[in-house]
């Protein structure tokens, strides 16, 4: 390696370093990916005067900037953040000790592959009992926790990516990789204590199934009512308040109704009223998911603010509008023992002057359990398409 290539792989480090701190505010995340872009361009550079190529190895590597590049093309504009893994939470009986079997198994091919030589009778069965492990292990893991394993497989891969620098003895290889896992760990401990659980609780606790409160009694809305709207009842309501909280969640990613939501929000601040969004980390599928939402309709940073900035202002809060959320706004996180999401932490909705709560329908949450926000007497339910009651209500308002 020659000095001049030590020096590129240096500054492919420092973007990397750059573009990672910037990546840390929804403000500079765009930034922060084109500052880690340039960095990895200026490693691939760096890395080819060292490569020994040879004519099939070229023709491998055009085949595969081919046939790959149009497709992550493709999918990085068409495939929706809806769309992303989501595992319906399941416990197929036995699962975790075939799970644990396929790990020794995998660690023996391992084990074998280095003592005897790599060779194809080791080395393809590990590679797909590896695949299936994978496949295994995330079954049972529901959507509200997708966002805490995503984050997690992503540490992964870059501790895969350090480790192939080893390997290949490549400096670059090890900072990126070492980088992309120590951040995704970091992450995932954040999304976890954000959760009140552990990690080992959202990897192996089967989160999301219906589950029952202490004394063996299942949490129902048996016995009560709830109170509906219109959308010009709504409208009027909010067309007259001081200040509004929206609470975003998956329900408005599905419908994607971030646009209507901006609109919405813009001609209230029109007639003055203050507006702000709460941002749950865990809300969503991704790691995230809510800012990158949000930031595609242009709503100004200022305005996402994380739970912990948020919470102590619902009680100034005129009017908390709930948008697809559930889990993260659910009270019984901090008054109901034996729930499966006790002890989550969670959005102080329930101390707004007044709620709107927007839903399809009454179907519960991922935990599988009743919202008793639903039955709060400060509580009006506005039923129907996020997007599609969110244009009713920027009608509304402008009429109020």
């Amino acid at each position: 390696m020659t000095i001049w290539i030590a020096l590129a792989y240096l500054l492919a480090a420092v973007l990397f370093i750059l573009g990672l701190k910037q990546l840390s505010s929804p403000r500079g995340a765009r930034r922060g990916n084109q500052t880690a872009a340039v960095g990895m361009v200026i490693a691939l550079l760096a890395t080819l005067p060292s490569l020994r190529f040879t004519t099939a190895g070229i023709v491998v590597i055009i085949l595969g900037l081919a046939i790959g590049a149009p497709i992550g093309a493709v999918s990085a504009r068409q495939v929706h953040m809806t769309a992303m893994p989501q595992m319906v939470a399941a416990f197929y009986a036995g699962q975790q000790v075939v799970n644990a079997l396929l790990a020794i198994a995998i660690v023996a091919l391992a084990v074998a592959n280095l003592a005897i030589g790599s060779q194809a009778v080791f080395f393809i069965p590990l590679l797909l009992l590896a695949l299936v492990l994978g496949v295994a292990f995330v079954i049972p893991i529901g959507g509200a926790d997708m966002p805490v394993v995503i984050s997690l497989l992503n540490a992964f891969t870059g501790l895969s990516v350090a480790a192939s620098g080893f390997v290949l003895n490549n400096f670059a290889l090890i900072v990126a990789g070492t980088l992309v896992g120590a951040s995704g760990t970091l992450l995932t401990t954040l999304m976890s204590q954000a959760m009140g659980r552990s990690l080992a609780n959202v990897l192996f606790g089967a989160f999301g199934q219906v589950q029952t409160a202490a004394g063996g009694t299942a949490v129902t809305a048996e016995g009560k009512s709830v109170r509906s709207g219109s959308p010009e009842d709504v409208g009027t309501m909010l067309a007259y308040a001081r200040k509004v909280i929206i609470v975003p969640g998956y329900g408005l990613a599905v419908a994607q109704g971030q646009h209507a939501v901006k609109e919405l929000a813009d001609e209230l601040e029109k007639r003055g009223v203050e507006v702000d969004y709460a941002i749950h980390p865990v809300a969503g599928r991704m790691p995230g998911h809510m800012n990158v939402l949000l930031a595609e309709a242009n709503v100004p940073y200022e305005q996402l603010k994380e739970m912990d900035d948020i919470n102590g202002e619902f009680q100034s809060a005129d009017v908390a509008m709930v948008v697809g959320a559930n889990d993260v706004v659910n009270p019984a996180a901090r008054n109901t023992p034996g729930s499966p999401i006790y002890g989550m932490p969670i959005l102080n909705v329930d101390q707004a002057k007044n709620i709107v709560f927007m839903k399809r329908s009454m179907r519960p949450g991922f935990a599988g359990i009743d919202n008793e926000l639903l039955y709060d007497p400060k509580t009006i339910m506005l039923f129907g398409d996020a997007k599609d009651s969110l244009t009713k209500l920027v009608g509304a308002v402008k009429a109020a």
